[in-house]
C-alpha cells in the first residue's frame, strides 16, 4: 500500500516572490492565484481561413446533420427549429439556428469552489490547470502499474489539493474500480468534497448519477436549488461520439446541467485518420461542427447557460492506429480550435497530453508541446494538467510531479515582467563595470534567494558532483518528491453541518442502491 511506503526527507522548495505564500516547510510555492496570459493568443491561420472552416461546419450541420440518440433531446431541438423527422435520429440544423443559439453563450463565467479563494474564471485571457482525469490505471516505480482503486484515487486528490498550481480537480484522476459502479459516483464526489476544496468535474453517465452530483454539490456549497442555478459550482466534459453522434448519457447530462446553470464542456474526440478526416482542416471542421451542435443545444435547454468549447483533435499513428499526442498536428489543432472559440466568444478548453508509456524524454517533450499549444492557443481550461501517461490509460505519480514542475514553469513565464528603475539595475551595472561580476552586489544579494524559479526535478550539479550523489535521474527524483508532498497534505476544513448532511445523503442513496446497473 502506498501509505506504508517510506517517505524520504523532502528538499526545500522556492518561496513565492518576496517570500509570500509559504505553505508547509517541505513545499515552497506561489499562492493559489488565477493565471492570465499577458499576450495575445497565437493566430495560426488567417481570419479568412477561420471563416472558411466556420461556414463548412454550418454546411455539414445543415446538409449532413448528426445523429442524436436521445428522444427528449431531439424534441427540444425540434421545438427550437431543427429539422427532426419522426422516427429518425438524424437531426439537421439551419445555419441561422446555430448562429442565433450561440449568441446567448456567456463569454466568461466564474467556476465557484467550495472555498471561494479557489474560484476560477473561465474566458478572456484567464488560464486554469486541472488534474488528470479518467485513467483506468495508475502507476509508480515502486509498485508498478495497477488498476484504479480508491486508495490511489484519494492520494491523487491529496496531491491536487496540496499544489496551488492545480486550480481544479478535473475528474476522477484514476477510476476506482474497487467500488461498485452503482455507488462509485457517490464515494468519488464525497471524496472530492472532503479531500479538496477546489472545483471539480462530474461525469455525465445517466440521469441518476448527474442528479446525485447536483445534490451533493448543492449541499457542499450550502445553496438552495434556485441559488445554484445562478452559480456554477462544478462542470462536466461532454464528449461527442465522433463522427457525428450525440449519445444518450451525454445528452442527459447536458440537459440536467444546463437547466441547473452548471457548465458543460462540449469536447469532440476527433482523431485525424481514425474518427475524423486525415487532414487537420477536415478534422477541425468536424470538431467545430460537433462542438457547435452541442453548444447550441445547451442554449436551447436554457439560454445563457455557461458552456465551453472543447478541443481534443489530434492524430493517430498511421502504422498502428494508436492515438498520438503532443504532435505538431495536435498543436495546430489546438491553435485553430482556440481561434474558432474566440470567433464565437466562448471559453476554450484544451489538454496537456502525451503518448509516452513511462516518465521519460518522450513524456516531457510531448507534454511541453501540448502545454504550449494550449497556452499559446488561448486555452482557458487545461485539462489533464498533471499525471497523464499512456495516451490517457494511466495516471502516474511520477508524471504528476513532472507536470507540476512544467505547470509551475509556465506560471512563472506568465508572470509580469517589470521594467522599473530598480529592475533595470543601472546602478548595479555601473558598480560592476566592464569585466566584473554581479554575485556580490547589493542588488543581487537582496534578490538571489527567490530571483529565479527553482525547479522540482532538474539537477543542475556538475557531472562529478551528480555522479558522487548516486547519478539520480528525473523519474527517481519525482518518486521521492510525490511521497514527501503527499506527506505534507492537510485536509481542508468542512463545516460539520454540511458534512452531516452530505453523509446522510450518501448513506440514503446507497441504501436505495445508487444508480441502476445491469451487473
Amino acid at each position: 500500500m502506498i501509505a506504508d511506503q517510506p517517505i524520504p526527507k523532502a528538499r526545500g522548495r522556492r518561496r513565492s516572490r518576496r517570500g509570500e505564500g509559504m505553505q508547509a516547510p517541505a513545499i515552497m510555492q506561489r499562492p493559489f492565484a488565477q493565471l492570465t496570459r499577458p499576450y495575445p493568443a497565437v493566430e495560426r491561420i488567417s481570419d479568412d481561413q477561420i471563416e472558411h472552416i466556420h461556414h463548412a461546419s454550418l454546411e455539414l450541420l445543415s446538409k449532413t446533420g448528426l445523429d442524436v440518440l436521445h428522444e427528449d433531446a431531439r424534441a427540444i431541438m425540434k421545438m427550437a427549429g431543427a429539422d427532426v423527422k419522426e422516427g429518425d435520429v438524424r437531426v439537421r440544423f439551419d445555419p441561422d439556428l446555430i448562429n442565433g443559439a450561440i449568441e446567448t453563450v456567456p463569454s466568461e463565467f466564474t467556476l465557484h469552489a467550495r472555498n471561494e479563494k479557489h474560484n476560477v474564471n473561465m474566458g478572456g485571457d484567464n488560464v486554469a490547470f486541472a488534474m488528470m482525469a479518467s485513467a483506468p490505471n495508475c502507476s509508480d516505480i515502486d509498485n508498478g502499474r495497477r488498476a484504479g482503486n480508491q486508495n490511489d484515487f484519494q492520494n491523487f486528490l491529496r496531491l491536487a489539493q496540496t499544489h496551488n498550481i492545480l486550480h481544479m480537480t478535473g475528474g476522477y484522476p484514476v477510476e476506482p474500480v474497487d467500488i461498485h459502479a452503482s455507488v462509485r459516483h457517490l464515494d468519488c464526489i464525497h471524496d472530492y468534497i472532503t479531500f479538496t476544496d477546489k472545483a471539480y468535474c462530474i461525469y455525465s453517465l445517466g440521469e441518476e448519477r448527474v442528479a446525485d452530483a447536483i445534490e451533493m454539490t448543492r449541499i457542499a456549497h450550502g445553496l438552495s436549488r434556485d441559488q445554484m442555478r445562478d452559480q456554477a459550482c462544478m462542470f462536466s466534459i461532454i464528449n461527442t461520439n465522433s463522427p457525428l453522434q450525440l449519445d444518450i448519457p451525454m445528452m442527459q447530462g447536458v440537459m440536467a446541467l444546463s437547466e441547473m446553470g452548471q457548465p458543460v464542456v462540449i469536447t469532440p474526440f476527433t482523431l485525424a485518420g481514425a474518427m475524423a478526416p486525415v487532414t487537420i482542416a477536415g478534422a477541425v471542421t468536424l470538431q467545430n461542427a460537433e462542438a457547435l451542435a452541442g453548444i447550441a443545444f445547451t442554449q436551447m435547454v436554457r439560454p445563457g447557460a455557461p458552456v465551453m468549447y472543447g478541443g481534443f483533435t489530434s492524430n493517430v499513428d498511421m502504422k498502428t492506429g494508436s492515438p498520438a499526442f503532443g504532435t505538431p498536428e495536435y498543436m495546430q489543432a489546438q491553435h485553430v480550435g482556440g481561434q474558432l472559440a474566440r470567433r464565437y466568444s466562448i471559453p476554450y478548453r484544451s489538454s496537456n497530453v502525451c503518448a509516452a508509456n513511462t516518465v521519460d524524454a518522450q513524456a516531457a517533450y510531448e507534454a511541453v508541446f501540448s502545454l504550449w499549444g494550449a497556452i499559446n492557443g488561448g486555452a482557458n481550461m487545461v485539462m489533464h494538467g498533471a499525471g497523464w501517461l499512456e495516451g490517457g490509460l494511466c495516471c502516474s505519480y511520477e508524471k504528476v510531479m513532472l507536470d507540476i514542475d512544467l505547470l509551475q514553469m509556465v506560471s512563472e513565464f506568465l508572470q509580469p515582467v517589470s521594467t522599473s528603475s530598480d529592475d533595470l539595475a543601472l546602478d548595479a551595472i555601473e558598480e560592476v563595470g566592464p569585466a566584473g561580476h554581479f554575485f556580490g552586489t547589493e542588488h543581487t544579494q537582496e534578490r538571489y534567494r527567490d530571483a529565479f524559479y527553482s525547479p522540482i526535478l532538474s539537477d543542475w550539479r556538475n557531472f562529478e558532483t551528480w555522479q558522487e550523489g548516486g547519478s539520480p535521474i528525473a523519474i527517481e527524483r519525482a518518486n521521492a518528491e510525490w511521497k514527501s508532498r503527499l506527506a505534507a497534505y492537510e485536509p481542508p476544513p468542512l463545516d460539520p453541518v454540511i458534512r452531516e448532511e452530505l453523509e446522510a445523503f450518501v448513506a440514503k442513496r446507497k441504501a436505495e442502491g445508487g444508480a441502476a446497473t445491469d451487473f
